[in-house]
């Protein structure tokens, strides 16, 4: 008997089931708390719980998507420019600010990968830059990196 080829939607149940463990794992470290009052480990628990339970329910109905041996990439390269670009905006965050690398990440997205034109480039990047750091920095008081030109 052999065993049947895994499947498109079975890998992607199974890797958000993964997903789901790792996150409760790493949850233990916090308190739970109670339903009256919930600790800091409450809610990312609840929503592993939630992950795993999705993942479970996909990889289980997964057996009708197609093979994964048959599935074609397309946007392979497209994707791991995605990925490079937020690996190389993660590390610029601290040293560039929010702000100069919101924009930045933004008008490579818009500009390059997009083919966008330049105004609407510029307009975008510059006023959500500066409109999320107002909202998030400002409203919310969450501290966001200024780089070092304060900024």
């Amino acid at each position: 008997m052999s065993l049947p080829r895994l499947r498109n939607d079975q890998l992607s149940g199974l890797m958000l089931l993964a997903l789901a463990l790792f996150v409760g794992w790493q949850n233990r470290a916090y308190p739970l708390g109670s339903v009256q009052e919930p600790g800091a480990g409450y809610t990312p628990l609840l929503i592993a719980v939630f992950l795993g339970v999705i993942g479970l329910l996909i990889a289980l109905k997964g057996a009708s998507s197609e093979p994964l041996s048959e599935m074609q990439w397309p946007e392979a390269k497209r994707a791991a420019m995605i990925l490079v670009a937020c690996a190389v905006a993660t590390y610029a965050l601290e040293h560039l600010g929010y702000r100069i690398t919101v924009m930045s990440l933004l008008v490579f997205f818009l500009g390059v990968m997009e083919h966008k034109k330049p105004l609407a480039v510029a307009s975008v990047a510059i006023g959500f830059s500066l409109l999320s750091f107002y909202f998030i920095g400002t409203l919310l008081r969450v501290p966001l990196p200024r780089g070092p030109l304060g900024w």
